[in-house]
């Protein structure tokens, strides 16, 4: 039996995103990033890096991070700014809007109809991540109510269950 296209959509408002600029495109430089910040106890959740397209250029990366830990993100890395040559950027006031739905590994066309309505919205889509049941976009903070109501509408979900909290961090109600 066929799984239903998209079932859920999901958001949270508890988002920092921290991008590394001019990161060293060598082995082990995201694994180094990866444990200064675990050993600060900080989770990360999306990670998106730009693979450089000429040689010796340098990479940027970018993850969001609960807001909650956005200072001691910055602490974390900063040693490694000097060290690596790198610069910090933040910004704490990130959202994140997800649709959620076994059904759209089967369906061409998801992400497009998700990235449309949220142009339409005029919602700027800042990182994305996919996976085959999940589509998931940080966005600006206070964007994240019409951005749901929008994918909510765009998808004809009803019901409490369709429209909930994203504990991304590991947190629980």
């Amino acid at each position: 039996m066929e799984q239903p296209l998209i079932t859920a959509v999901t958001h949270s408002t508890e988002e920092a995103r921290v991008t590394l600029k001019d990161v060293p495109h060598t082995p082990g430089v995201a694994g180094r990033i990866a444990t200064v910040l675990a050993d600060h106890r900080v989770n990360i959740d999306m990670i998106i890096q730009n693979e450089p397209l000429s040689a010796g250029a340098r990479a940027d990366i970018s993850f969001t991070v609960p807001r909650s830990k956005l200072v001691a993100a910055r602490e974390a890395l900063a040693p490694l700014e000097s060290e690596l040559g790198i610069e910090a950027y933040s910004d704490e006031a990130m959202g994140k809007v997800s649709v959620v739905g076994a059904g759209m590994k089967s369906h061409p066309g998801v992400a497009a109809k998700v990235f449309t309505v949220l142009g339409d919205e005029g919602v700027n889509i800042e990182m994305i991540a996919t996976s085959p049941i999940k589509i998931s976009c940080v966005i600006a903070g206070d964007e994240v109510p019409a951005a749901v109501r929008a994918l909510h509408s765009a998808f004809e979900l009803s019901g409490p269950d369709t429209i909930r909290p994203e504990r991304p961090f590991g947190e629980f109600a």
